[in-house]
C-alpha cells in the first residue's frame, strides 16, 4: 500500500455538486478529443467511480478498456476523510499496452492516481506512458492529472451514484478541458 499525507482534499462545505448525464456526456467528448492525439491503446478505469467514464472514453477512442481496483475512502459517505492509504489490485489487464489513459471520476488528493500509476508501471511490460484524466479535480489535489473538466471544492456525486438526501447543485455543462 502507498502512503500519502500531502496534498489534502479541500471541502468548503457549502454544497454538494452533481454531474448530470448531459454534462457527463459532454465531458467525455471533450476528454476524448483532447486525448486522441496522444494515441492511447488502452483505457484503464479505476473501479467503481472511474469505470463509467473509462468505458465511455474507450468507446469514444475506439480502444480496449480494462479496470483496476483502488480504494482510498472506506465508503461513499459525503465528506468522509480519505485514509491516506491506497490499496491497488491490477488483476488481469490483458495484453501489453504502450500508451495508457488512466481514468477516474475525481482526483481528490492524487494519492489514488499515483498508486495506480506505480502499479501499472510494475504490471505492464513495454509501457511508454500513462496519462491521467478525471471528470473532476479537487482544488486541494496535487498535479497528478493531465486533463480534467471541473475544479471542485465540495463533495461531488455522479450519474451512476445515488442522489443524496441533501440538495445538490448541478455543475455547468463543460466548454473545454483543463490542464496543469
Amino acid at each position: 500500500m502507498a502512503m500519502t499525507s500531502e496534498p489534502t482534499r479541500l471541502f468548503e462545505g457549502r454544497r454538494v455538486w452533481q454531474v448530470t448525464t448531459p454534462a457527463f456526456n459532454a465531458a467525455i467528448r471533450l476528454i476524448a478529443d483532447a486525448e486522441r492525439a496522444h494515441g492511447p491503446d488502452l483505457v484503464v478505469g479505476i473501479r467503481r467511480g472511474g469505470a463509467p467514464p473509462a468505458t465511455a472514453l474507450a468507446s469514444a477512442l475506439g480502444v480496449r478498456c480494462a479496470f483496476v481496483s483502488a480504494r482510498h475512502n472506506a465508503d461513499d459517505r459525503i465528506g468522509l476523510p480519505a485514509t491516506g492509504r491506497v490499496g491497488v489490485e491490477t488483476g488481469d489487464l490483458g495484453r501489453a499496452a504502450r500508451r495508457v489513459l488512466l481514468v477516474d471520476d475525481i482526483c481528490g488528493s492524487g494519492a489514488t492516481l499515483r498508486a495506480v500509476r506505480a502499479a501499472l508501471a510494475r504490471t505492464l511490460p513495454g509501457l511508454e506512458s500513462v496519462r491521467a484524466a478525471a471528470l473532476c479535480r479537487n482544488l486541494g489535489a496535487g498535479a497528478d492529472l493531465d486533463v480534467w473538466i471541473w475544479d471542485v471544492a465540495d463533495w461531488t456525486v455522479f450519474p451512476w451514484e445515488a442522489r443524496p438526501a441533501r440538495p445538490v447543485e448541478s455543475l455547468p455543462l463543460p466548454s473545454g478541458v483543463r490542464r496543469p
